[in-house]
């Protein structure tokens, strides 16, 4: 269980950069996703390793330690995250660039995304890229969130349709950006030998006040709190908070339960 401090507004208006100590307040949830998508990886013996979306460097080194002798390349276009990760001494690469711009310099054995590509839009123009950079037997393996329905996210919308701020922020809610795993299906199976997709729900078990505020905090609200100044950072979390708080009330023992859904791809090509 994690114990986490209440939240407030930002001190700082800027936050558009990712905030490592925010979003790593949860690694251990966070990285058991990506945990259970490396094990799922089996009979490859990868000479080149790309992170797409490689955050503070954990799993990429990881990654690394997995398969001493290949080359490990760590994407990230946050150099907030990029100076957590080349803080620790490792063998791999670090490229400061959005998935959207860089591309590889010759075919890779496996492309690794762990909760990135939901941030990027046109999914099946993306994997066919994904793909395409696949040497012969090269393996794309990904996790993505998927609880855009839940009320984590719906509240979101509804904390944005209720305040002043509404007409700046909708055009930055993204209400639907992972599909259902069959559209992932029908798009990769024409491409590749082996698909492998599934789902898990993770009950996340809480401690603390305001957990889901915490944990969004860090990820989804990222981008609509930079929108706002800090006045209205303030009223926003007030709303929001009550409303997640509501939809996820602490439980008699002190506790909060999360639930949350990730998709999980894993293609051979």
């Amino acid at each position: 269980m994690i114990s986490n401090p209440p939240i407030s507004a930002p001190q700082n208006t800027r936050i558009d950069d990712w905030q490592p100590d925010v979003y790593c307040r949860f690694a251990q949830q966070r990285e058991r996703a990506a945990n259970d998508l490396l094990q799922r990886i089996e009979d490859v013996d990868p000479g080149v390793i790309v992170d797409l979306g490689c955050g503070t460097g954990s799993i990429t080194r990881r990654l690394a330690g997995r398969w001493p002798l290949a080359r490990v390349v760590g994407v990230d276009a946050s150099p907030a995250m990029l100076a957590e990760a080349r803080g620790i001494p490792s063998s791999v690469e670090w490229v400061d660039s959005t998935i959207d711009d860089w591309t590889p310099d010759g075919p890779i054995d496996l492309v690794f995304s762990n909760a990135a590509l939901q941030w990027l839009d046109d999914h099946a123009t993306l994997l066919n890229r994904l793909v395409g950079w696949l040497s012969h037997g090269g393996v794309v393996a990904i996790q993505m969130p998927r609880n855009f329905d839940e009320p984590s996210h719906t509240a979101m919308v509804e904390t944005i349709e209720a305040g002043p701020w509404r007409n700046r922020l909708i055009p930055l809610v993204r209400r639907r950006p992972v599909a259902r795993p069959d559209w992932y299906a029908d798009l990769l199976l024409p491409l590749v030998r082996m698909v492998d997709i599934w789902e898990t729900v993770y009950w996340q078990v809480f401690e603390g006040e305001d957990p889901v505020v915490a944990w969004t905090s860090g990820t989804a609200l990222r981008p609509l709190l930079a929108a706002l100044d800090t006045n209205e950072q303030a009223h926003f979390l007030a709303d929001y908070g009550a409303r997640v708080a509501a939809a996820y009330p602490m439980r008699s023992s002190g506790v909060t339960l999360f639930p949350f859904r990730r998709l999980f791809i894993v293609a051979r090509r």
